[in-house]
This record gives C-alpha cells, structure tokens and sequence, in this order.
C-alpha cells in the first residue's frame, strides 16, 4: 500500500482522525493500492459546515469574478488531464483513452458554465401597472451536494459542481469510495485557480456518509447519480428532509436493428456501446433488439469483432478494455452467463475465456460476452448488469421492437440503426426513453443540453448539467417594484381591496 486518500474540507487536507477507512485496489492486479479514509456525520457536518460559512461571500461574488475562477479552473483542469486519468485508470480499472475521454467531456461541462452570465440573466417587464415595473432574479440555493458513482469519478461530478459553483452555490461531494483520488485532485484544481476556501469540499464514505448529508439541515439540494434502487433511496430520503433532489437511477439501454441497417455500422456500434469501460457505464448498450431477418449475421459480425478486442491492463496501450472495478461486481457481471444458459439463452461468445494482456493474475477480469436468443422474462433482460454482457433479443418487426423498449421500466438512452429516416422519425416520436440516438449507439447530449431519463431511470423533475442544471441549482425571485417620479409623491390611503392592475 503506497497511497492514503483523505477528505478535502474547508480549501485543505482533513487532518483530524479517520473514524474508519476503506482499501483501494488495482483492479488490474487484485491488489490493494492504497486506503481512503471514511466520513461519519462529523466530517460531513464539518463539510458542511465550511461550506455553510463560505457561502454568502461566494454568493456575492460578482459574476465577472467568478467567471475568472471558473476559466482559471478550466486552464487547469485541461492542462492535468493526463494525471487525471491516470488516476482513474489506476483505481477504476479503464484504459487510459477512456479515462481521458471522460475527463474531456466533464471539461465541456466547464465551458458550458463559464457561459454563466448569460445563463444567470432575468426577465424585465416595464409598466406593468401604472407606474409599477416587475422582474426576475435567479438566486443559488445555498449548500448542494453530489453523490457520485464509481463508473465515471471525474465526469458524473464534473456534471454536477461547475453549474452549481458558477450559480454562486458551495459544494460538498461525496464521490464513490472505490476510485476517490481524482475528486481530490479536482479540490486541488480548485483551490490552485484561486476558489475560496469551502466553496468546494470532498467526504469519502459510504452509507454513513450520504445519510449524513440527506439528514443535514443545511444541505439544500442532492444530486446523485447511480443505480435504481439507491436513487429512489435518495429521492425519498432526501425529499423527506426538504430538499431538492435530482436522482439518475439505472438503465437498460436497447439498440434496435431494423433489416434496412448497415450492419457493419451496428456491429460495430453494439461492440463499441457495449464493451468499452468494460460496460460500466449507465449509457451502455446492454441489449440489442434486432429483426429476426438479420440478427443471424448481424451476431456473426459482433463475433468477429470481438475476437479482435484486446482485453487488458488499463496503463497498457494496447488494451482496448479493462477489467471490473472490484472482485464482488465481477463475480456477480460472470453470474449472469450462468443464468442466462440455465434460462434458455444462448451463450455465442463467453468472456470468462478470452485473453488477457499480460496473464489474468488476480484481476477483476472478464472479457467481452454475449448471449444469444434472450427473452424478457430472463434476469439477464430484466436486471441492470453493468458489465460486459450484450443481451440480444430478436423481434420480428418495428412494431415489436418498440413495444419491447417501451415495456422496460427503464428509460435512459436507446438508438434505432435503420436507412429508413421515416422509421428514424417514428422511433424518435413513440419511444419513451429520455435520450434517443439515430445512428448513433451513445445519445450523450453534449453539456449545453441536458443529461436525464424516464421513468425509473429518474427520481425528481430535472437533469444534469444544461438549462435544467442552471434551473435547478437555482430558485426564482419575483421583484415588484413602484418608483414615484422626481417631485412627485405616489398616491397614498388605505385600499382594503384586492390588488389590480391599472
């Protein structure tokens, strides 16, 4: 163990006692790599309490200035990407260009928020009523906070904390324990592009930890990205304490094939979609719907694209996929093939036997898989694996494709492939998912937009980052307002009637 990862409170190190801590592990290696020291509810409440006391002075902060730190933060932010995502690598387990990948599209989040001038502006209305003018203000709510997953340790954050800083929020995070040093680093970014101490606070932990941050009294609003059951967990809790609460829950994302498609295209998009970061990713690909006219060749040409994947360490340029983030979630990813079989699927390509880099060693490790002839009444459709499993469920037109898409409880992301921009079109309509790709395996809007699902895959009205990110780490204020003319003194006497204008 070379490494000990502590919370960042008040713009410094946390120096006081760790109450317990937690291993960090190589998941390349099985390894343990370091330890991160775990909140209870008294770190939390120092959290909150830095951010609680730096608030109304980063409130006031002009918006000039505050757009200054957020640039400086942006320069760099983009200048340590490399060290980021060697980080994430190290912890996480994915190669090295998808961490850098990821740290590329939090930093477009960061573009988006130093447009917030702009983003922050009210309404005008002059002469209202006689003499009267009324406007809005958008106000920050005070001290937010984020609970972020171990998938994505520096975008899903980055998702969250650059639009309520720029709104003139402070904030606490509580990233996933299992890959905690890039949130440091980012405190670190912070600190250097001159934040004021408290504005931006990091507490590892684990249940303790987020309860204490849903029960505190002085937290205004949650964001939190992760799995269904934890979301509605946190959405209640959450609401139940009088907070604001944005939860992303999980996903069971559907690629539909039509018979019309490249399947060269869709091939490699299933592949792609659904293998890269070891299909740790709430936007992964996890089941393709694929007309039964084609899904023959259609998992002939996934095959082959399989074989070619080169499944190994994360610092390993050669590596296209890593292993899984821990031993636990790998062993319950490789469950999946087993039930799959024992439930009438067809196992095609079985990622317990492909190659590793370097030998297996004690790694997380399992490559690339694929079930065949899957039905919607089998654990591996139903439930949200979160791993390198590509489920492929045959249908037999249009029609049944979309009633399958429609019928799951989830609704993140899903794409059509087709040639045919009158299907394209239909499908966009009909679906009912929260982000639609066309072509496109990965519908990631870009920051400008807004990132959220339906139904289950969302607990709370708004989504991350874009318009409805501004609008939600913010409140609105209705001013009124009557100024008598120079020389002139307003009307005055008691009207005990209801006001009107005029």
């Amino acid at each position: 163990m070379s490494k000990h990862v502590t919370h960042w409170i008040g713009g410094r190190t946390h120096e006081g006692p760790a109450q317990s801590r937690g291993d960090i592990h190589n998941p390349a290696s099985g390894l343990v790599s370091g330890t991160v020291d775990l909140a209870g509810p008294e770190e939390v409440d120092a959290a909150v309490t830095a951010a609680r006391e730096a608030f109304p002075g980063w409130r006031d902060t002009s918006l000039s200035r505050r757009v200054q730190v957020l640039f400086r933060f942006r320069e760099l932010l983009d200048r340590n990407q490399d060290r980021l995502a060697e980080l994430i690598s190290a912890e996480h387990g994915k190669v090295f260009s998808d961490a850098r990948g990821e740290v590329a599209r939090g930093l477009e989040v960061v573009d988006f928020a130093c447009g917030i001038p702009h983003l922050l502006k009210g309404g005008y209305s002059e002469n209202v009523s006689t003499g009267v003018d009324s406007y809005s203000i958008l106000q920050p709510l005070g001290v937010v906070a984020g609970i972020t997953p171990f998938n994505f340790p520096a975008m899903v954050p980055m998702w969250m904390f650059p639009v309520a800083i720029a709104c003139g929020n402070t904030f606490v995070l509580k990233p996933s324990e299992k890959d905690p040093s890039a949130a440091v680093l980012l405190a670190e970014l912070w600190a250097g592009a001159g934040l004021p101490d408290g504005v931006f606070n990091v507490v590892h932990g684990d249940k303790a930890a987020v309860d204490a941050i849903l029960e505190h009294p002085d937290v205004a609003a949650v964001s939190f990205v992760g799995s269904t059951p934890i979301a509605r967990y946190i959405y209640r809790t959450a609401a139940e304490h009088g907070k604001r609460v944005q939860a992303l829950g999980g996903a069971k994302n559907h690629m539909v094939v039509l018979p019309d498609a490249d399947l060269d295209l869709a091939a490699d998009a299933a592949v792609s979609a659904g293998f890269g970061s070891a299909g740790e990713r709430c936007m992964a690909i996890s089941a393709v719907a694929v007309v039964e006219s084609v899904a023959d060749e259609l998992v002939a040409r996934i095959r082959e694209r399989v074989s070619r994947l080169r499944v190994g360490p994360g610092d390993d340029d050669r590596s296209d996929m890593g292993p899984l983030v821990t031993r636990e979630h790998r062993d319950r990813v490789a469950s999946y093939l087993e039930s799959g079989v024992r439930e009438g699927a067809t196992l095609a390509i079985d990622g317990r036997v492909h190659p590793v880099l370097g030998g297996a060693q004690d790694g997380f490790w399992l490559g690339p898989s694929l079930l065949d002839h899957v039905g919607p009444e089998m654990a591996c459709y139903r439930d949200e694996i979160f791993g390198p499993v590509l489920s492929v469920v045959r249908v037999g037109d249009y029609d049944e494709a979309v009633k399958l898409v429609n019928g799951n409880p989830y609704g993140n992301g899903t794409a059509i492939f087709t040639n045919d921009g009158g299907a394209a079109r239909r499908f966009q309509n009909e679906v009912q998912v929260g982000m639609v790709g066309i072509n496109v395996p990965i519908p990631v809007p870009m920051a400008y937009y807004s990132f959220g699902g339906w139904k289950q895959s969302l607990f709370g009205d708004s989504h991350a980052h874009g318009t409805e990110g501004v609008h939600f780490y913010t409140r609105t204020k209705a001013v009124t307002a009557r100024w008598a003319d120079p020389g002139q003194r307003p009307a005055g006497g008691v009207d005990l009637g209801f006001p009107t204008n005029g």
